[in-house]
């Protein structure tokens, strides 16, 4: 039942849900909390890199089904405790003002790349470590979920800086209150067209491979072609105005009276 390329598709929409509202819940309850309950919300989730790791190294030689998924889970591991130490405000970057009105250009750019750039070179150094230990690796799968949500990842960075019609900010915590001031609203810029265009072909690429494999390998297909259809799902939510903030909302405490966090846009899973 496993080597089924449509169990392995619903098992990686459910990943993506569970474990994108998982972070937010241990986020806005951390906001809730004292002075150090992000950092200690960093901390807790540390044995979840850990397991990730061990996991990868465990599944990189080996040609099961069950390998393939634990390949899979293993880098949503190591890629969801990156994003909860940034949510939480441990790896952003070194600049966390707002961007000043009227900044643009280079300018403008630098001050986003500031508030990010921490995050950013994690998640190079995550990717290049990967990259160099599944290199002729039997079970790549792993690596190639990691890869594909840091180009998704970009992808969505960059449309946010350049200009989309929706951003969504309900669920952005207190300690990145200044990373909207870097956003744009507006209509999408010419790169909006670009990264779908670029999911679509990778999309379109991982369906010709899922089409010529079949059992573990098939699996692993089917799990990278599922979550690139959620990646570009996400962009094109960037220009709908649909309400998809609600597959999270209920998960999550109710808001205090005076909780000042921003509550207009949209955030994106994992």
């Amino acid at each position: 039942m496993i080597d089924s390329p449509w169990i392995a598709a619903l098992f990686a929409l459910f990943t993506w849900w569970f474990s994108t509202g998982a972070i937010l819940w241990v986020v806005k309850n951390a906001d809730r909390g004292g002075p150090d309950a992000h950092l200690l919300s960093g901390i807790f989730g540390l044995p979840f890199l850990a397991a990730g790791i061990w996991g990868i190294w465990l599944t990189l030689d080996l040609t099961t089904t069950a390998a393939v998924y634990g390949g899979f889970v293993s880098a949503l591991a190591i890629w969801g405790w990156i994003e909860l130490a940034f949510l939480a405000g441990l790896v952003t970057g070194p600049n966390r003002s707002p961007c000043p009105p009227g900044t643009y250009g280079v300018e403008r750019f630098l001050r986003a790349w500031g508030t990010i750039a921490s995050h950013e070179a994690l998640l190079v150094v995550a990717l290049s470590v990967l990259a160099a230990v599944s290199l002729g690796a039997e079970n790549p799968f792993g690596f190639y979920t990691f890869a594909l949500l840091y180009v998704a990842r970009i992808f969505a960075k960059l449309n946010l800086f350049f200009g989309v019609p929706k951003i969504n900010l309900e669920f952005l915590p207190t300690t990145l209150a200044h990373l909207p001031s870097h956003f744009r609203q507006t209509r999408q810029s010419l790169f909006f067209p670009v990264s779908v265009v670029l999911l679509a072909l990778t999309l379109g690429c991982w369906m010709a491979r899922l089409m010529e494999n079949d059992g573990a390998r098939g699996v692993g297909f089917a799990l990278l072609t599922a979550m690139t259809a959620l990646a570009l799902l996400e962009h094109v939510l960037m220009v709908m105005r649909l309400p998809d903030e609600r597959l999270w909302r209920w998960m999550l405490p109710a808001p205090k009276p005076n909780d000042k966090t921003l509550t207009q846009g949209k955030t994106h899973g994992l």
